[in-house]
């Protein structure tokens, strides 16, 4: 299975073209994709998640009336349901399960809020456990009229988990009660630099450091990070690009930690940071092959991305000493494309 992507879409639901997940066959050597068409036909699987032990599938269902799915992964292409769940909020756009595997977290873009979902001992969704809703605004009108809860982030090591909110300006951080599934809040939320819009933060692999991309100011912040309590010490932020008009969206830190990516909607492009400092330092800038990269994927030697709006998913080689995707890129034509989720020994 470690030559496999599955591929998460909009489908008509929320806009999109697409149809479910897509699997797709990877090339190692070359980063060459084959479609090896849809395994699971649901609405709107905007963002995927593996469970930490089992060939678990999951995907948030980004709709109105807000859902998540799970599946028995059984072979490359054999998907066998594990249940679908509601998260009690409005778009769920991501979601991620707690380390041991007992829990899964998602949140809820539109009604700013946190659900938990109880997994049973073969990845099955349970019931939903809790839900929390943030409270706040942030200066921009148009975009922080409330909470937009847009990420969560369990620390791989257990303890807090991380909530990014770009509606608020805000991570917040929790402790999960493994008896009950409830989330404790850990302390006051960490307030994040005004309108910047926080979406997605990556952690470095040493695990003291994580990058958090702000969608409305186009920045990284780099903070010192202290995993277990949630700990967040800003060292400083640099731009995500040299373009303007950009609203970043995924960031992802290479597995040797040397390297840092941001994807830019707006401009098309793909940025390389170098992590030998304090902040990141800008190396290159790249187009990504398409329009609107929603989302991004170091896999190997190669980086993915998911360009929503062109219906494309174009693999880059990257060069192991400078960090810096290699054009041109390999190009496969999905519908609406907007996650790239490797498959994994498990």
């Amino acid at each position: 299975m470690t030559g496999l992507l599955y591929i998460g879409c909009y489908t008509p639901e929320s806009g999109g073209e697409g149809a479910g997940i897509t699997a797709v066959r990877r090339d190692p050597a070359t980063g060459r994709l084959d479609s090896l068409g849809v395994v699971a036909r649901t609405p709107s699987p905007s963002f995927l998640a593996w469970h930490p032990a089992l060939p678990v599938l999951y995907a948030v269902n980004e709709l109105e009336d807000g859902g998540v799915s799970a599946w028995a992964v059984d072979g490359e292409t054999d998907l066998r349901p594990l249940g679908q769940g509601s998260t009690g909020g409005l778009h769920p756009c991501h979601l991620a399960v707690v380390p041991g595997g007992g829990y899964l977290v998602s949140a809820n873009y539109s009604s700013g809020s946190v659900s938990v979902h109880r997994l049973g001992e073969d990845g099955a969704l349970g019931e939903r456990t809790d839900l929390l809703v943030h409270e706040g605004t942030g200066p921009n009108p148009d975009r922080q009229e409330r909470a937009h809860a847009h990420m969560v982030s369990p620390n791989p090591g257990g303890g807090a988990i991380l909530a990014v909110d770009l509606g608020v300006d805000a991570v917040y951080r929790y402790e999960l009660e493994a008896a009950t599934g409830r989330l404790v809040p850990l302390g006051s939320r960490v307030q994040v630099h005004a309108g910047s819009g926080p979406r997605h933060l990556a952690r470095h692999p040493d695990g003291r450091s994580a990058y958090l991309v702000g969608e409305l100011d186009a920045t990284v912040t780099a903070y010192d990070l202290d995993g277990p309590a949630g700990g967040l010490q800003e060292r400083g932020r640099v731009a995500t690009t040299r373009f303007t008009g950009a609203e970043p969206s995924e960031i992802a830190v290479r597995a040797d930690g040397r390297f840092l990516y941001v994807a830019n909607r707006g401009p098309n492009t793909v940025t390389a940071f170098g992590l030998d400092g304090d902040v990141p330092s800008y190396v290159a800038e790249i187009p990504t092959g398409g329009t609107w990269p929603r989302h991004i994927a170091l896999v190997g030697e190669h980086l993915y991305v998911a360009n929503q709006r062109s219906h494309s998913v174009v693999g880059f080689h990257v060069d192991v000493e400078s960090g810096v995707p290699q054009e041109p890129g390999d190009v496969l034509e999905l519908p609406s494309p907007t996650c790239v989720l490797p498959a994994k020994s498990l």
